[in-house]
């Protein structure tokens, strides 16, 4: 019976199925319940462990999931049994019907403990669908059996005890077979157990190390809080650099470049500052050869800028706003770090600008002297007879009148378009007078050179106002000369003074322009083109005074008769119409008087009007003076009543003429005829 508690919870090892005739048993076979009380049993016993292990040890993280166990444990923990468990022995011993003993108990008291053989055997039993533990407890039940002797005469034989023999001996060898499975399985347990030791050992380790990497890190918290924002002032993040030395020159390039130079404020102030620190003086070389390089890469990106606006058929607005205006920060980076190299490129574009504007104004100037223009010479004096006008006559020009302003006045009211594309004038065949190539050079060269005096002060933003002038007359010298050249070009043969009256209103309306766009560099050409205009006024006014003098001093009765307005073949003597001369005076002064008045020209021009003292007053005084000599030289002819009626009749059709004229110098001029025409009688 010593092997008995093991063999009732477990299967052989070798597989062998279990003796199926209990011949010494008092009751027929039936089903075993020993099985869930010995599955219970605490797995410290040896003689009840379990083959299967893999539950209750089936890896090192059912441990390391555990609570930690109390030092010096062991990993070993008391496991209690439940409190309905029933030991396996006494069940076998109720079943049996005698007490189990040990060893040593069998031997001293073998014969003492031993039951007689029942004499018959019972070999069906009823328990009624019950189990042993019912059967056993029903009283009963119990009596009704509890009479049989198992050592009766109804004993199996000899024989048959010893043909279970070999199933017993089989059955001691797998018991002793689980033995040693069992005794390696302690083996095994015993140095996972140890195993689970040094684990346990290795996490207290880990612990202490952990705690103690918290406690660093809490410290470099500490120490980063309080070292952070002076290490961040010093140091230049490598994105930065990264984006100075291989990114593209953009906007962000601009920011690094920003960036770059905030930092370099704060290294020098800590290496000048009062609190000097030893890390900048470090950090400072580092910061000279980034600034090094972003200086070569600004003057290379500001050189091939330069190179584009050599390129032809380009618009050097386009570039000047995109390339240079939007980058206007690298220049003053540029001249902060090596002035030198910033004149340089200053130096650089102005001799490129110079040749740029010089050859664009050279061709448009050639292009605008391909329209064709009407000539106004001396012969087109107000003076001037038909008889001595038969060799200009000769001339191949159009057909046109010198001394009518008519519709060229509106000139003046485009003032504020656009100048004359090239390429129009270059395919214009209408021939017209020589103030509008005036107007449309001069209004290119005043917008490109408001846009470039504009672009200047922008750009260099680190030099004075004067050097900034001086970079302007270096870049526009030369296409200012060409402009005053053009002028002369344009006035030089030319003694059309509406003409040139009309040139001097255009060119104060590109002064006023000026101011507008408050480009003060450009008064000196304005200057320069109204001291070309005016003499040459002056000196074509003299002509038409000249002329009409000539014209008194030629006078005599016949000739007067002839150069009457009707022209009639009656008694030309007693005529009284106005002289064809008074016609071409009144056409012409209803001009000048339309263009010498400021506050006439402001209104068609929109323009505030000026008191500057012109000229224009003083010649038309000269010329109303030969006039009127004229016409009392010519009335010398006739009779006393009808000599005041030829003079009233001039006067008056003088006084049409400029009728609807507006200005003072209209309107002063209008009073001094009324008055002479009163005097006269009429």
């Amino acid at each position: 019976m010593w092997g008995l508690d093991r063999f009732s919870g477990h299967s052989t090892p070798s597989g062998s199925p279990p003796p199926q005739n209990r011949s010494y048993s008092p009751a027929p076979r039936r089903p075993s319940h020993l099985g869930p009380g010995l599955a219970g049993r605490p797995p410290h016993s040896p003689r009840s462990s379990s083959l299967n292990v893999s539950g209750k040890y089936n890896a090192s993280t059912t441990f390391l999931n555990s609570p930690r166990l109390p030092n010096g444990s062991g990993l070993k923990q008391q496991i209690t049994p439940p409190a309905d468990f029933t030991n396996p022995l006494k069940l076998l011993e109720e079943i049996i019907g005698r007490p189990m003993f040990d060893e040593d108990e069998r031997h001293g008291e073998e014969d003492q403990s031993r039951l007689e053989k029942p004499a018959q055997l019972v070999e069906d039993v009823d328990f009624g669908g019950r189990t042993i533990h019912d059967f056993l407890e029903d009283g009963d039940e119990r009596d009704g059996i509890g009479n049989i002797n198992p050592y009766d005469d109804t004993a199996q034989s000899t024989m048959e005890y010893e043909r279970d023999k070999d199933k017993f001996e089989d059955l001691h060898r797998s018991i002793l077979a689980c033995d040693d499975v069992l005794r390696s399985v302690e083996v095994s347990l015993t140095t996972f157990q140890k195993d689970l030791g040094a684990v346990s050992a290795e996490i207290e380790t880990l612990q202490s190390r952990s705690v103690a990497m918290n406690t660093k890190l809490e410290n470099r918290k500490v120490v980063e809080k309080l070292l952070g924002p002076a290490v961040e002032e010093i140091c230049v993040s490598p994105a930065i650099v990264k984006q100075i030395s291989e990114g593209p020159i953009d906007y962000a390039w601009i920011k690094a470049l920003e960036e770059l130079e905030k930092r370099s404020k704060m290294i020098e102030n800590k290496i000048r500052g009062p609190d000097r620190v030893l890390a900048a003086s470090e950090v400072k070389p580092l910061l000279e050869d980034l600034t090094n390089l972003a200086v070569e890469r600004i003057r290379d990106f500001l050189v091939s800028q330069i190179k584009a606006l050599r390129s032809p058929s380009i618009n050097a607005q386009i570039i000047q706003q995109r390339a240079f205006i939007a980058y206007k920060d690298l220049y003053l980076f540029l001249a902060k770090h090596h002035a030198q190299l910033a004149d340089e490129i200053a130096q650089a574009y102005i001799n490129t600008m110079r040749w740029y504007y010089l050859s664009h104004f050279t061709r448009y100037r050639l292009a605008l002297e391909k329209i064709p223009l009407y000539t106004v010479s001396k012969y087109d004096a107000v003076g001037d007879q038909i008889n001595q006008r038969g060799a200009a006559s000769k001339s191949a020009q159009p057909a046109h009148d010198a001394l009518s302003l008519g519709r060229r006045i509106d000139i003046l009211k485009r003032a504020s378009s656009s100048a004359l594309p090239s390429h129009v004038a270059e395919q214009s065949k209408v021939p017209t007078y020589f103030e509008t190539p005036f107007y449309a050079f001069n209004t290119a060269l005043i917008d490109n050179a408001s846009f470039e005096y504009s672009f200047l002060t922008t750009f260099f933003t680190n030099i004075s106002f004067h050097a900034v002038s001086q970079h302007f007359n270096s870049i526009f010298a030369s296409t200012f000369a060409l402009g005053n050249a053009f002028t002369k070009h344009l006035i030089d043969t030319s003694y059309d003074c509406l003409g040139i009256l009309l040139c001097v209103r255009l060119n104060q309306h590109l002064a006023f322009e000026l101011q507008r766009r408050k480009c003060p560099i450009a008064d000196g050409y304005v200057n320069g083109t109204n001291m070309l205009l005016w003499p040459r006024f002056q000196l074509a006014m003299d002509v038409h005074v000249e002329s009409v003098r000539r014209s008194t001093a030629s006078l005599s009765g016949g000739s007067r008769a002839t150069l009457s307005l009707t022209n009639s073949t009656a008694d030309s003597k007693g005529s009284t119409a106005p002289h064809v001369l008074t016609q071409r005076f009144g056409q012409f002064l209803q001009g000048i008087l339309a263009l010498g008045s400021n506050e006439n020209t402001a209104s068609v021009t929109g323009e505030a009007a000026t008191s500057d003292i012109e000229p224009v007053g003083r010649s038309l005084e000269r010329l109303r003076g030969e006039f009127e000599a004229f016409l009392v030289k010519a009335s010398k002819g006739l009779a006393q009543g009808r000599r005041g009626r030829f003079l009233g009749n001039n006067y008056s059709l003088v006084l049409t003429i400029v009728g609807d004229t507006g200005g003072g110098l209209a309107k002063e001029t209008r009073e001094w005829f009324e008055q002479a025409k009163e005097g006269v009688g009429e």
